[in-house]
């Protein structure tokens, strides 16, 4: 066998009865890796072989005698119990981040199976290597959304790194969180609030976990249960159904006594009145006495109706502002400002009444029909509903926006289009009587007391009435989504188990273990202290920072 030295390389040759061996090597900066994992050089053994007159090559990859093996750029990480091999150059990729932090004097670090220990989720993870990997990040459909956003948080991650393919996924999840976050902050509990979670709400868990809770303090969330929490108890469904009761009666009652059948027609003489002094009794005898029936006022017995109506409203009130848990929260909710101001206006009312006032305060009384949202207390789909205008606003305004844009320029162009013909029945005399009209007809309403009777009206009535119908037509399946989205998962609440098993944090677990009794065989039971007890042996040199 006969080597040659080469500058950058060696070659050799043997010659062995016709068959010719060459040996050729490059570095492997050659082919733009300087990360190879065989090390720095590598050689490509081309043999050549020349028997009976004929020749074949092949080619193959060898490691050269000098090649690093690739086992020192190796890193072994244990994940949950699953081991992942990869490069370390490979977690170089992203900086700032967790695992392209990793060093031997880490406490994850096991010096004698050479990997690094995390116990977080194993498959997660493999989605977050390949991240490393590729460069690219992608959801997994069998994994949580939120656990995978917080896998990604734990390795140092950005979750809004995703590929485009993957961003209906993260979009669903984050609209279930702002789903559940919702539901939370519209308080529609299926279960019951008790024990701890009842005096946490008040800010009392501590009293109730040292029992040294006062009387006021024992009573005041009971009381708050009764007139809140209408399935908490059996008293409280009567509670319940009592304030139902009178707020249906009061609605009643508020539109009844407006009937004129029911009303009664106040007396006032009119005319001249004239003295006949020549009658011994000097009787006045007046000239015409009419019956002003505009004037009239309600039966007595709607007065008495909501007088006890209010008294229930004025304890309700009373009570729940009370034994709130928050009384500024109580007193900025909309309902509870609708119901103070609707109780006020009939305490008003019913002194200027007793007093003879002539104010007429009956118009500021119709703020008691509002009372009507206090039924969104005792009904969770109502409270939905409510709360699904309010997150469809954007939608809402810019149907708003559309209808008001179609008004104005539809009545401006019937305004025209009626003036350009001869029409003797024209009867949009302006631009804001066309701004009826096309609110009618937009609305699809069309009560036919404004139409048009020229050719080119009609056909501007006709576009109208189209446009009306598809602007309107086109932000409903977006609020209908909301709807049922937020009315399915409060379905799915309410199918959950009323009692969860309770998971103690890694402090929690910490102090327990901390001062958790340790059974000596040689004594009695002593509490083991974990501040001098030794993390690791006097081999090692202890840990002082964990990833």
């Amino acid at each position: 066998m006969r080597e040659e030295a080469e500058e950058g390389g060696w070659a050799g040759r043997r010659d062995t009865e016709g068959q010719t061996y060459e040996l050729e090597q490059w570095d492997a900066g050659d082919f733009g890796n300087p990360f190879h994992p065989l090390g720095h050089a590598f050689m490509i053994v081309i043999i050549r072989s020349q028997h009976n007159n004929s020749s074949r090559s092949r080619c193959c990859l060898s490691a050269a005698p000098q090649t690093v093996m690739d086992s020192e750029y190796r890193i072994i990480l244990n994940v949950g119990g699953v081991r992942h091999e990869t490069y370390k150059h490979t977690l170089k990729k992203i900086p700032a981040t967790r695992l392209s932090r990793l060093t031997t004097n880490l406490a994850n670090y096991d010096p004698v199976l050479n990997e690094y220990f995390f116990d977080r989720h194993p498959g997660v993870f493999a989605q977050i290597l390949n991240y490393y990997r590729t460069g690219k990040l992608h959801y997994p459909l069998d994994v949580c959304g939120p656990l995978f956003e917080e896998e990604l948080k734990y390795w140092g991650l950005d979750s809004n790194e995703c590929e485009p393919c993957c961003w209906m996924t993260l979009s669903g999840t984050r609209d279930t969180q702002d789903v559940l976050k919702t539901l939370d902050e519209l308080d529609i509990e299926v279960d019951q609030t008790e024990g701890p979670e009842l005096y946490k709400r008040f800010g009392w868990e501590d009293d109730y976990h040292n029992q040294s809770l006062s009387a006021w303090q024992k009573i005041k969330p009971r009381i708050w249960r009764l007139f809140d929490e209408p399935n908490s108890s059996r008293s409280a469904q009567f509670i319940a159904a009592i304030s139902v009761f009178f707020l249906i009666t009061a609605i009643i009652v508020f539109c009844l006594k407006t009937h004129p059948g029911l009303r009664i027609p106040e007396l006032a003489p009119f005319g001249n009145f004239s003295r006949n002094h020549r009658s011994t009794s000097s009787r006045i005898h007046p000239a015409q006495i009419n019956i002003d029936k505009s004037n009239s006022r309600p039966h007595p017995t709607f007065m008495y109706i909501e007088t006890i109506c209010n008294i229930w409203f004025t304890i309700e009130i009373l009570a729940r502002f009370a034994s709130c848990p928050s009384r500024f929260d109580y007193l900025r909710a909309p309902v509870n400002i609708i119901d103070i101001v609707a109780t006020l206006t009939f305490y008003i009312d019913l002194l200027s009444s007793m007093f003879g006032a002539t104010a007429d305060l009956e118009f500021f009384s119709i703020i008691r029909i509002m009372r009507l949202f206090k039924l969104t207390h005792h009904n969770s789909g109502l409270k939905i509903l409510m709360h699904t205008f309010r997150a469809s606003a954007k939608e809402l305004m810019l149907l708003v926006f559309f209808l008001v844009l179609g008004v104005v320029v539809f009545a401006s162009l019937v305004y025209y289009a009626e003036r350009v013909e001869s029409n003797e029945d024209n009867q949009f005399v302006s631009i804001p009587i066309g701004l009826w009209w096309a609110i009618v007809t937009m609305t699809t309403i069309g009560y036919g007391d404004i139409t048009p009777h020229t050719y080119l009206g009609r056909l501007i009535g006709s576009i109208c009435a189209l446009a009306g119908v598809l602007t309107i037509a086109l932000p409903v399946p977006v609020i209908v989504s909301n709807f049922a989205m937020f009315y399915s998962h409060t379905q799915a609440r309410s199918k959950m188990p009323k009692k969860r098993r309770g998971v103690l944090s890694m402090d929690q677990v910490a102090q327990h273990v901390k001062h958790a009794p340790v059974r000596n065989s040689n004594g009695p039971t002593q509490r083991k202290n974990m501040e001098h007890t030794p993390l690791v042996s006097n081999n090692h040199t202890p840990p002082h920072t964990l990833i």
